[in-house]
């Protein structure tokens, strides 16, 4: 309110009295009571595929992985003559980490923006800010998205905000039937109207966990959500939006080949209502793209350093592309380590990748990954100090969980580097030489 005191008032040897108050109705500015702009302080605004956060996300190499990317396009924007195939608007998009998943969700995003097809997106990340790994934004994201390109569902969705003032804390299935379904039914979209939702990275989402997981109750261990629990509670909100005829638009789902995911779309009680998934095998041909992703990239290390160009010979690219066992991560890793290590030049250093054998034998098509990465670990100068400080890196507090136990968040960057380093200047010595494990791949 605003209290206004007259002007002409003698307040000299009087008394309260004789002061008169005019209470006048405080005029707050349109935009400060606008609904949408509690909508935008919810979302996540890293989780676009298009966002300051995400510049130096994995992206497809030129000419690689086009047949993946060529068959998701043309499942979004071709619709089925028949018409029970039209109904299903779920597409699982799964394979092993490393696989180019993030990178393919990418081009595709920008392939449909390219084309005129609105894409609302969000991309999951456990190394990203904390509203990018946990489900709490996720709804308000895709109606954020979903506003900005049917600008007629801007009052509706004012309109729910401001009639339920708790919704962003209520369940996803609530959130996703208010800001999303209902609006959706107040508006007409065009028909043919083309628009996707592209979910990455959703096997990377945290638990949100509503109670302290460390507080003393005997009840405790059946309070503390798994991240498989909201993951599963994620997907079958997205199957209840895809069934709806009010929404009119396709979903791509990607993630690794968990055991959630493989139970939820192969589950036959509603397993009809997805569309075949996308496996990322042998079928896609990953080896003609990871050759053609080697090739581009020895020849930009061979023009930055002046390198003949008969390096790498063909038996010495060919036995790379043996090693990586169609796993697009490998290239990338042993790219990504030829172009930042210091420890020698770089005819001595593939040589050591190619020679780095793996310490069991078998069908695990990482095996020379791992023995790369194991390798680069034992030549620190202190292993278990580096491994320590990678944990840090992920998010993990190995060993002092007690110290920092009463702390609600990850210790600050200065503390931990207190607890760690006997130097100034240790983490930069440690770390140096494994930034190939520490720094985002390109995947091909």
């Amino acid at each position: 309110m605003i209290i206004n005191i007259l002007p002409d008032m003698n307040l000299h040897g009087g008394s309260i009295e004789d002061v008169e108050i005019n209470v006048l109705p405080e005029v707050i500015p349109p935009s400060i009571v606008d609904p949408l702009n509690d909508l935008i302080s919810q979302i996540a605004k890293g989780a676009l595929h298009d966002s300051a956060e995400r510049c130096d996300a994995p992206k497809c190499h030129p000419e690689t992985r086009v047949a993946v990317q060529d068959e998701v396009y043309s499942w979004i924007i071709n619709e089925d003559p028949d018409p029970a195939q039209k109904m299903l608007k779920i597409k699982w998009v799964t394979g092993p980490a490393g696989t180019g998943k993030s990178a393919i969700m990418g081009s595709v995003a920008n392939t449909c923006k390219q084309g005129g097809v609105f894409a609302v997106t969000f991309f999951f990340a456990s190394y990203a800010s904390p509203d990018r790994r946990r489900k709490t934004a996720f709804i308000p994201t895709l109606a954020y998205q979903l506003t900005e390109h049917l600008p007629a569902l801007k009052d509706p969705v004012a309109q729910a905000i401001r009639d339920k003032p708790l919704l962003f804390k209520k369940t996803l299935r609530v959130q996703m039937e208010e800001l999303i379904l209902a609006p959706l039914r107040r508006v007409t979209v065009e028909s043919g109207h083309q628009g996707v939702m592209l979910i990455d990275g959703l096997d990377e989402c945290e638990a949100e966990q509503y109670f302290d997981p460390r507080a003393s109750s005997c009840t405790r261990e059946s309070i503390v959500r798994t991240k498989d629990d909201d993951q599963l509670e994620i997907l079958e909100v997205l199957r209840e939006l895809s069934l709806d005829p009010a929404f009119p638009f396709r979903i791509v789902i990607a993630s690794r080949p968990e055991r959630v995911f493989r139970e939820f779309f192969n589950n036959e009680s509603h397993k009809s209502s997805f569309a075949p998934p996308l496996i990322l095998d042998e079928k896609y041909n990953p080896n003609a793209d990871i050759a053609l992703f080697l090739q581009a990239k020895f020849s930009e290390i061979r023009r930055h350093n002046n390198l003949s160009p008969s390096w790498p010979s063909p038996d010495l690219l060919a036995t790379l592309l043996k090693q990586a066992s169609g796993q697009f991560i490998y290239a990338a890793t042993v790219i990504r380590y030829l172009k930042t290590s210091r420890d020698g030049n770089l005819h001595t250093l593939l040589n050591w990748v190619l020679n780095v054998k793996p310490t069991s034998a078998g069908s695990n098509p990482f095996s020379h990954l791992d023995a790369i990465y194991t390798h680069i670990l034992q030549s620190a100068s202190k292993p278990t100090l580096a491994v320590k400080w990678l944990w840090i890196i992920k998010g993990e507090i190995p060993d002092w969980y007690g110290l920092f136990s009463s702390m609600s968040s990850i210790p600050a960057a200065f503390l931990v580097n207190l607890l760690l380093q006997t130097d100034e200047g240790d983490a930069g010595q440690r770390l140096t030489g494994m930034l190939s494990e520490v720094t985002p791949a390109e995947v091909p």
